[in-house]
């Protein structure tokens, strides 16, 4: 049950950067583009949660890279912001 939850949180962060990716691309909107790029590293995050959990044995750790992933996502999203914001 817990890797159809994994595999679904990955789909939806799948389909949230697809949609604004193409927002992005009709208006423009530098704020759409970062929020694309921060889905797209959830995306990878969640891929690689999916990996971890349900392909790899137990001895094998991916947290750390998913981790650092997610780190990298966020601060791309909070980069956009801040650079918004000037």
């Amino acid at each position: 049950m817990a890797a159809v939850v994994y595999f679904l949180c990955a789909l939806t962060s799948l389909t949230c950067f697809v949609l604004l990716f193409r927002a992005w691309r009709v208006s423009r909107v530098r704020l759409l583009f970062w929020s694309a790029l921060c889905f797209a590293g959830v995306t990878l995050n969640n891929m690689l949660l999916v990996i971890d959990r349900v392909f790899l044995p137990p001895s094998i750790d991916l947290s750390m890279w998913r981790l650092a992933l997610a780190l990298v996502a966020i601060l791309l999203l909070v980069f956009g912001l801040v650079w918004e914001e000037e």
